[in-house]
């Protein structure tokens, strides 16, 4: 049995021993094999394409993928099968998925002998050519028919809107994951930053485009063209990156603030009535907002890259600057408090539990709930107050101390300190927007790209250390 034959039996496995199947499950039981679908006739039940569309569709896919055609005919065929599928129901092209996971994977002899060279080999010499045998193995016909669908108009936008389709499916669903990592693979090759083009956006570029930054922003709601001409205007910047074959389609946003300080709080930057900074005394660029606009490339890094690009960007024009920080939203900070919350308290000492409790008018020890419960009003907090301090503590604890799989909990953390940032201060009210306090009770993070040590923080995360400033590292270690 090949690794494509077992991973379907084992997928299989799993369906039938489902505790409580729903209505589409038991439908799905009712699907054969591939294998007795491609040979047979008719459709029975729940199978999405009858046999013969099947079996176009596997023709038009090995047509595609075949070495001895030039990637024009290849490219053709692929254009076929791309024509077809737009117009296909979602469990149609569920079907075309299976035929890319179990019948285009590597070869799996070919691939056992490569890898028992490599068990074999002893000399440099017999270890690089293991190395090259198990390399050439594991290009399987996949690899070379993904690459082929990249070849004609609109390929490359059709392999991205199928990844965002995949990671759609509920987690639990296995059955294509395959693809999903080839596609991952292949798209960490060709988006990456040396092949990008970074572009400034300006309230002269083209309304298509202004209408995609409204439409992508993901960070902070963009209201009204007013509000939009505000992020534009001359004490801001804001920049797209582009790929060549996804013309006039950014990838990700990053939107710049030039200040005289380091940002506290998204207002007075989203405020349309404010008059602009004076750039002459600009001292500080804040990445406010960086938004990802295409959902099929999710998890493939742009890399550190990324804003090593605007701060180049930004000195050639304002060589005064001398800080780059961001004014960031802690997303995942409610939600891992509600979880997390009463073992991180049990940290306290019975002193601390008293004055907590005595501030939320309850009793020792301090329930999470009713701390978070009372948050609903933390705006009004004062700087000194108990409940303030409590709920900033677990705050630094989430951004300074929280690790998963040696990286930073929070997916903003993640991205930043991945480029080389420190966790630089908590800012109070920061966002005091609904969803500021839905997520993070209106707390927000700057992070600090110091230029000279970006390496040095890269260094310490991988060793799990995450690079916190010394107003950070206080606040984490006060009980």
């Amino acid at each position: 049995m090949n690794v494509a034959s077992e991973w379907f039996a084992r997928s299989m496995s799993l369906l039938r021993n489902s505790q409580q199947a729903s209505p589409a499950e038991e439908a799905s039981k009712a699907i054969r094999p591939l294998a007795q679908r491609l040979k047979s006739t008719l459709r029975r039940g729940a199978e999405a394409n009858p046999p013969h569309v099947l079996r176009k569709l596997l023709e038009d896919l090995r047509a595609a993928a075949n070495e001895r055609v030039s990637e024009v005919e290849g490219a053709r065929h692929a254009k076929e099968v791309m024509v077809w599928y737009a117009t296909a129901t979602a469990a149609q092209r569920q079907d075309l998925w299976q035929l890319l996971c179990e019948l285009f994977g590597p070869d799996a002899q070919r691939l056992d002998a490569a890898l028992a060279q490599c068990e074999k080999a002893e000399s440099p010499g017999e270890q690089a050519q293991a190395e090259i045998a198990l390399r050439r193995a594991l290009v399987s016909e996949r690899t070379r028919l993904l690459q082929r669908f990249s070849v004609p108009e609109g390929g490359m936008r059709f392999l991205v809107d199928l990844r965002a389709e995949l990671l759609a499916l509920p987690k639990a669903d296995k059955r294509f994951v395959v693809l999903d990592a080839e596609l991952e693979s292949l798209f960490a090759t060709w988006f990456d930053m040396a092949f990008l083009e970074l572009r400034r956006l300006s309230w002269d570029s083209p309304a298509s485009l202004l209408e995609k930054l409204i439409q992508y922003e993901a960070v902070h709601d963009i209201r009204s063209w007013a509000d939009l001409k505000n992020r534009l205007d001359c004490d801001r910047r804001c920049y797209g990156f582009f790929h060549p074959r996804l013309p006039n389609e950014p990838l990700i946003f990053v939107e710049v603030a030039l200040l005289d300080h380091m940002a506290a709080g998204i207002t007075p930057l989203l405020d349309e009535h404010a008059a602009p900074e004076d750039l002459a005394k600009a001292t500080t660029a804040i990445f406010y907002s960086i938004s990802n606009t295409q959902t099929g490339l999710r998890g493939v890094s742009f890399g550190n890259s990324l804003i090593k690009h605007v701060v180049e960007t930004l000195l050639q024009e304002f060589p005064k600057l001398k800080h780059f920080a961001t004014l960031s939203p802690i997303p995942g900070l409610r939600g891992w408090l509600n979880k997390q919350g009463d073992k991180l308290l049990s940290q306290w000492d019975e002193k601390r539990h008293q004055e907590v409790a005595k501030a939320l008018k309850t009793q020792a020890p301090v329930k999470v709930a009713d701390l978070v419960a009372a948050a609903d009003g933390a705006l009004e907090w004062k700087e000194d107050a108990v409940l303030r301090k409590a709920l900033s503590w677990c705050a630094a604890q989430y951004l300074g101390r929280e690790l998963k799989e040696g990286r930073p909990l929070d997916p903003v953390a993640r991205f930043h300190l991945g480029n080389g940032a420190r966790v630089e201060r908590l800012n109070w009210g920061g966002d005091p927007s609904n969803k500021g306090l839905k997520q993070s009770f209106g707390l927000m993070v700057n992070y600090l790209y110091d230029l000279k040590r970006l390496d040095k923080h890269r260094a310490m995360l991988a060793e799990g250390k995450l690079p916190l400033s010394g107003e950070m590292e206080a606040l984490c270690k006060m009980k």
